[in-house]
């Protein structure tokens, strides 16, 4: 032990001891429980004397917030996170998401680490190593937008283990940890065609393609919408006459470690439905799809309650195998063009970006994209696709300065 600072009466203590791994910080504070018998706490392990201190902070503040002192449970983290995603209520995707980060991720490091035991200190040092070494396959790190994912998951779950008063967790120790940042973490930057791009393509993919995926990427460009939605998509949901579809529902595929994977059906991200305006040539496609299903397969492929672009089944076409059908057939594509002059190779993802960078520099107000693209609010819009507005912005001057300058008088 080599010191201990001194604080005033009642604000608990912070003292130095030094390990065979360096020097560490403990804590020591008296709690009154909810008869006002006091109890001393201790912490140990802090790294810094800065998060021993927070820690203290907040120790004591929830004393005095709470009133009562809880016994410190010998409950693991990791059999602490069995027993709350058990009892989670979130989308079927969502939660094998969250058992799959908990299982690759959190509990063979922190798993051990009893709820009392865990640290702020010890949850940053956790999330370092897994932007070091962090990947299952042991190739590297993890990137800056998966940590903090994974810092979302732990947070969000601690933070119902301080809810849980049998848990005796009196602060989250994750609300004051140092994940990467927002920025750090922003999604790659993305890439999309110009018209003349998919043109190309589409013109290309015409004669080599299945005509039922050709049709779905038109779709797909003249509406922005996403891979689930676009495969959740049902013929009552299509009106041709006065060129609507609306966009109720989304495919997800649901994998469990040691559990077959299945398709599942939901609402769209939003949670709403949205009715996107479709041009003339896209409905006359449709249109045009709908005799094909019916006369080439089968008649009941184009009952209403049938999925627009399933299989020969009518069943539903897998996530992953759609996207990868794109990805492939793009890659015979580029093959045929000039070196150094191929289309850029991008995600199917991309083809939802592409429409809304077309309606962006085309002058369409954001508004109309928000609503197209299903966004929460407007402000998401013009986040993701800030890069495009400054030519918009600079395009607006010009028309007010003919306004202001050559308007006759």
């Amino acid at each position: 032990m080599t010191g201990r600072p001194r604080r005033a009466r009642g604000e608990g203590s912070i003292i130095e001891y030094d390990t065979k791994a360096g020097r560490r910080y403990y804590i020591k504070a008296t709690v009154p429980d909810d008869t006002g018998t006091p109890h001393q706490r201790v912490k140990r392990g802090f790294m810094t004397q800065k998060a021993a201190a927070r820690a203290l902070r907040d120790l004591i503040r929830s004393g005095e917030q709470a009133g009562g002192y809880v016994p410190p449970t010998k409950q693991t983290l990791a059999e602490y996170l069995d027993e709350w995603l058990d009892g989670i209520r979130v989308a079927p995707s969502t939660e094998a998401s969250y058992r799959k980060n908990v299982r690759v991720h959190i509990k063979p490091r922190i798993g051990s680490i009893t709820l009392a035991q865990l640290s702020t200190s010890r949850i940053d040092a956790f999330y370092r190593e897994l932007e070091r070494e962090g990947r299952a396959d042991g190739t590297g790190g993890l990137s800056a937008r998966t940590v903090r994912y994974v810092h979302t998951i732990l947070r969000k779950a601690l933070a119902d283990a301080v809810k849980d008063a049998g848990r005796g967790l009196l602060v989250n120790p994750a609300d004051n940890a140092s994940p990467p940042s927002a920025k750090a973490a922003k999604a790659p930057e993305m890439v999309w065609w110009s018209p003349e791009d998919a043109q190309k393509f589409l013109a290309w993919a015409e004669a080599n393609v299945g005509d039922e995926y050709v049709v779905a990427w038109k779709v797909a460009l003249a509406t922005g919408m996403r891979r689930g939605e676009l495969l959740g998509l049902r013929w009552k949901d299509i009106d041709l006459d006065i060129r609507t579809i609306a966009v109720a529902r989304s495919v997800t595929t649901i994998k469990s470690k040691g559990e077959k994977q299945y398709l599942a059906e939901g609402p769209t991200k939003s949670g709403r439905t949205r009715v996107v305006d479709i041009d003339e040539q896209t409905a006359n496609r449709l249109r045009w799809f709908r005799v094909y299903r019916a006369g080439n397969l089968a008649i009941k492929l184009v009952n209403p309650e049938m999925v627009v672009f399933g299989d020969e089944e009518g069943t539903w076409r897998l996530p992953e195998s759609f996207s990868r059908t794109f990805r492939q057939q793009l890659a015979r594509f580029r093959r045929t063009q000039p070196v150094g002059q191929q289309i850029p190779p991008i995600h199917f993802h991309s083809l939802r970006h592409t429409h809304a960078v077309w309606l962006l520099k085309a002058g369409v107000h954001p508004k109309v994209v928000q609503e197209r693209l299903g966004h929460e609010t407007i402000g998401i819009t013009m986040d993701i696709y800030s890069h495009v507005m400054p030519s918009m912005g600079r395009e607006a001057a010009a028309q007010l300065g003919t306004m202001l300058y050559n308007q006759s008088t």
